[in-house]
This record gives C-alpha cells, sequence and structure tokens, in this order.
C-alpha cells in the first residue's frame, strides 16, 4: 500500500503546482523551486516503491529469482 499512498501524495503535489499557477504563484521562484524538488523527489520515492512491491509480488508467486 505504500505505493499507493506514494501515488496520491504525488497526485496533491502535482494538483497544488496546478493551482500555483492558477492563483499566480508561479512567479514565486523559491516556493515553486521547493515545489518542484518536491514533487522529483515524491516520484523517485513513489517508482522505487512500486519496483519495491512488483519485486516481491513476484517473489511470492514465483518464488525468488537467483543466479
Amino acid at each position: 500500500m505504500f505505493a499507493m499512498q506514494m501515488k496520491n501524495h504525488l497526485r496533491e503535489l502535482q494538483t497544488e503546482r496546478a493551482l500555483a499557477s492558477i492563483e499566480g504563484l508561479s512567479n514565486d521562484s523559491a516556493y515553486m523551486s521547493d515545489l518542484e524538488d518536491e514533487i522529483a523527489a515524491t516520484r523517485s520515492a513513489y517508482v522505487a516503491a512500486a519496483v519495491t512491491e512488483i519485486a516481491t509480488l513476484r517473489a511470492q508467486l514465483s518464488g525468488p529469482q537467483l543466479g
């Protein structure tokens, strides 16, 4: 369930970025930079969590990969 939580958080951040643009905050470089950094970090964590969950499920279904 961790990957799903990361995906939801990523969507929230993307929504925040869209709303910031609508509200005129896209000109606030410090805010936008922090937001973009958080989006990038969350995206990386989401991908890592998803890959880990896929590998774990595969190992449970067909045994660990050896060799």
